[in-house]
């Protein structure tokens, strides 16, 4: 049985761990080639890229480069124009948050949040566009967060970038839209995440409350579900929309929020 990419190349940036492996591996079992971006334990991501080629019968790369460093990420997409051609399916994926008043958000943070969060997705898109121009097909997705959508206090670095970054997204859905090539933002609520669920016993001991209340007033306060989106179900998503079902959908801002920003 034909697999969906097989032949196709997809670059998933901060693909070593959550949502981003998820993509990865949803991917990889559709036979696409796979480049992986971001930190880590070395030998735990030498493991998720030989587990991602086992899955797709094609070849996984790692890029471990920064970021947010502009040369960087055009030496991730030139490594990936020297293995595979170019890239077919573009996710970007990488982001980090940092909580604090607008008068007390650290200016560095301010800066670092914004070039990994938003600033990098403009770079690898206008290297990943070329190539998809020159194939007539072409898929790139924004992982956003209900934060493109609305906004939470203290988070002011976040929000902006995931409001530009949905922004963003619709300008590039317009440009190339005669190419064969959609853009999306993907905007899930809380996922359960190894990250969400380490900051648990932190929370708890920070407001004196127990798992249960943390989980259930703290981090799905917003989600009306009062359920976690997984890690599958945003990978679910995005192969519904690099699949040929979706080809007329794009600059649209896909929420997987449990009900978050109907509100």
């Amino acid at each position: 049985m034909s697999k969906a990419f097989a032949g196709k190349t997809a670059l998933i940036t901060g693909s070593t761990s959550g949502i981003g492996l998820a993509y990865a591996k949803a991917l990889a079992g559709e036979g696409a080639n796979i480049v992986i971006n971001g930190f880590g334990d070395k030998d735990a991501i030498e493991q998720e890229r030989l587990g991602l080629e086992a899955l797709s019968g094609a070849k996984a790369l790692y890029s471990g480069h920064d970021l947010t460093k502009p040369e960087q990420i055009e030496a991730m997409m030139a490594e990936a124009a020297t293995a595979f051609g170019g890239v077919d399916i573009l996710i970007n994926n990488a982001g980090m948050q940092h909580v604090a008043p607008v008068e007390d958000f650290p200016v560095d943070k301010w800066n670092l949040i914004i070039a990994l969060n938003l600033t990098s997705a403009f770079h690898a898109t206008r290297l990943a566009v070329p190539y998809m121009k020159g194939r007539k097909w072409g898929r790139i997705i924004q992982t956003a967060s209900a934060h493109s959508l609305t906004a939470s206090p203290f988070k002011s670095a976040y929000v902006t970038a995931k409001h530009g970054l949905a922004g963003f997204t619709k300008t590039v859905a317009l440009e190339v839209a005669t190419f064969g090539i959609t853009a999306n933002c993907i905007s899930p609520g809380y996922v359960w995440t190894p990250l969400v669920e380490n900051q648990i016993p932190d929370t708890m001991k920070a407001r004196g409350l127990t798992r249960e209340q943390v989980m259930n007033d703290v981090l799905l306060a917003g989600q009306p579900t009062k359920q976690f989106v997984t890690v599958e179900q945003v990978a679910a998503m995005a192969m519904f929309l690099c699949s040929d079902a979706a080809a007329n959908i794009t600059g649209a801002n896909m929420s997987i929020d449990g009900g978050w920003t109907a509100q």
